[in-house]
């Protein structure tokens, strides 16, 4: 079945980037015996992502997923659960963690096999069937941890994330780089930077981070 899944994805420019298996466990939706969770697929995401019919709306990327994410958990008989649209919010760090395909890394952001530090999650299924997603080896065994001195403000490192530090650095001057190519803690990752992100695509969450 994950197979199957993997294709209708596909057609969406989304990879399943991991998943568990549950039983009855409090917060999921009755009867869930295993969950996945789908990001963007590279390269072709960003282009198929602003031909779509959400683009240039309001939450254009929130409002995608919903539809997408919606409709393929209508085709499987499943749930679909998404990371965003207010409280109580869906642990969706704690459940990639769960994964085995995703780690905490040396700077506290998640890191994924395939994906590095350029993870991001836009849904997940909640699904009836026992689904078994292949586990990987963390990318951080044996890595030199680029990540940890990257951050040109010092906002980001090995003690965790000052925000308000890393937004008054995209304020000033300086910042420009992260804010038109993305963090540059996220590029520093060697598996990142060998996963076809465009920049484009980072310099819009930058900016909505950063309003």
């Amino acid at each position: 079945m994950l197979a199957e899944i993997e294709a209708m994805a596909a057609r969406h420019f989304l990879a399943v980037l991991g998943g568990f298996n549950c039983e009855d466990e409090p917060g999921l939706p009755a009867g869930t015996r295993s969950v996945l969770l789908l990001g963007p697929m590279e390269p072709g995401y960003w282009p198929h992502l602003k031909s779509q019919p959400e683009w240039g709306g309001v939450n254009p990327v929130d409002r995608w997923s919903r539809r997408v994410i919606g409709g393929m958990a209508c085709d499987l008989g499943a749930k679909a659960l998404f990371p965003f649209g207010g409280a109580p919010y869906h642990p969706f760090y704690q459940w990639a963690l769960r994964t085995g395909r995703v780690w905490d890394s040396p700077v506290r952001l998640l890191v994924q096999a395939e994906q590095g530090l350029m993870v991001s999650f836009r849904g997940a299924l909640a699904l009836k069937e026992r689904v078994e997603v292949p586990r990987a080896v963390s990318p951080c065994e044996g890595c030199a941890r680029p990540c940890v001195s990257a951050c040109p403000a010092g906002a980001l490192g090995a003690a965790g994330y000052d925000v308000p530090a890393c937004r008054s650095y995209l304020s000033g001057a300086s910042g420009g780089d992260c804010m038109n190519s993305g963090c540059a803690v996220r590029r520093a990752c060697p598996v990142s930077q060998g996963y076809a992100r465009l920049a484009e695509h980072s310099a819009y969450h930058m900016g909505t981070f950063h309003t």
